[in-house]
């Protein structure tokens, strides 16, 4: 009766001449990449420049938003610092098709964020959008 596994192949090199051979391409790649990125940060080593007037443009525009939170907690409508009484009267009526749109300060305390919630929330609006920027 035959054996139906053929015997294994044997190419006459010690299994450490195999190894060798198999780690070659590996060792040719690494050395590829290194080169590349030495080549690649020596080319981008100068910074990009910035753009004139770009960062004082984006601090000077004003967010569309119904209230502004500053970031001492002041409430602002249209450049009017408002107390909690004169608030409401204020802001348009509430409307659950509408959200209400608030700009917050990046700086501004969530303290200070939630009082001002409870405020609303008590005068009838679910809906907000809050909008923030990113801490720099």
């Amino acid at each position: 009766m035959t054996d139906l596994v053929p015997p294994p192949f044997s190419s006459g090199k010690t299994l450490m001449e195999r190894v060798e051979d198999a780690l070659l391409p590996l060792i040719n790649l690494v050395f590829l990449l290194l080169m590349f990125f030495i080549v690649a940060g020596q080319i981008a080593d100068e910074p990009l420049p910035e753009l004139p007037g770009a960062e004082t443009a984006a601090q000077q525009q004003e967010p569309r938003a119904d209230l502004s939170v500053t970031r001492n907690g002041d409430w602002k409508i249209a450049g009017q610092i408002l107390t909690p009484e004169s608030l409401i009267a204020a802001l348009p009526p509430a409307d659950p098709q509408q959200p209400l749109t608030i700009a917050a300060a990046e700086n501004l305390a969530m303290a200070k964020l939630e009082s001002l919630f409870r405020t609303l929330e008590d005068a009838g609006y679910t809906e907000i959008l809050l909008l923030t920027e990113p801490a720099s």
